[in-house]
């Protein structure tokens, strides 16, 4: 006899067994864990930004000498 269950529902409204709930529980903590690390980029990102203006410097002299 078959029963009628409650399948949960995924954001797109879509029925998801309990094996696709958990793994989408576990990838939810692990989004938010390796996100909580992150902080916005911090000394990478200065670094970075330093590099860019370094190399926009260097171009600009380039194109200077080739009279561009």
């Amino acid at each position: 006899m078959a029963t009628k269950g409650t399948a949960a529902k995924s954001a797109s409204g879509a029925a998801m067994s309990k094996y696709d709930v958990e793994v989408e529980g576990r990838l939810q903590a692990l989004e938010a864990k390796a996100h909580d690390k992150c902080g916005g980029g911090g000394a990478d990102a200065d670094r970075i930004t330093a590099l860019e203006k370094r190399v926009e410097e260097l171009a600009e002299k380039i194109a200077y000498k080739l009279g561009i």
